[in-house]
């Protein structure tokens, strides 16, 4: 029997903006410091003074920079195509897939207790996370300000960060209520 899917959907690791952030500065400071390697006299700009390039003795420096930019560039592209969390909603409960090797993660509606939707602080260290505890709550996220938080009966909270949250919760409550009209009815 194929089970309904009320909810589904997928987050892909590169489109976190902290991440894409991080990985552009790199990039632009690898770039950056080949330009220097190809112009390598000292420059005063106003109170500035940029001295000469400092490792002109390693042959090459120069585009060993411009391939790790290139590199860093390259990697950015790829991960939008790598899918991180793979969230599913149906009349049963919450499926979680990670990418790759990482275990599925299913929390059936009989142990749920409530559902509310939350906002993740804004921070520059958010980074995509699958299946991590901290502090009581077990965090999965790739990407957003919103996440559907998920209270168990023995107090154990699972964060599930989406770009949907409000459709999520809706989803999750419906799939509960229809949970526990099955539970009266058998």
């Amino acid at each position: 029997m194929v089970e309904r899917v009320l909810f589904e959907e997928k987050q892909f690791l590169g489109y976190n903006k902290y991440s894409i952030v991080r990985r552009t500065i790199f990039a632009i400071f690898c770039f950056i410091l080949y330009y220097w390697s190809e112009h390598p006299k000292a420059v005063t700009v106003g109170a500035l003074n940029i001295g000469p390039y400092p490792v002109q003795h390693i042959e090459r420096s120069g585009q060993l920079f411009f391939l790790f930019g290139l590199v860093i560039l390259l990697l950015s592209i790829i991960l939008i195509f790598v899918l991180h969390l793979h969230t599913r909603v149906g009349l049963g409960g919450v499926t979680l897939n990670g990418f790759w090797r990482s275990r599925k993660v299913f929390i059936p509606f009989d142990d749920v207790v409530s559902a509310r939707k939350v906002r993740f602080k804004e921070t520059l260290l958010n980074h995509p996370s699958y299946h991590h505890y901290f502090k009581g709550k077990i965090r999965f996220y790739s990407r957003g300000n919103e996440a559907v938080e998920l209270t168990r009966t023995d107090g154990l909270i699972y964060r599930i960060g989406t770009q949907k949250a409000t459709e999520l919760l809706k989803a999750i409550r419906e799939a509960m209520k229809k949970s526990a009209e099955n539970k009266l009815i058998a």
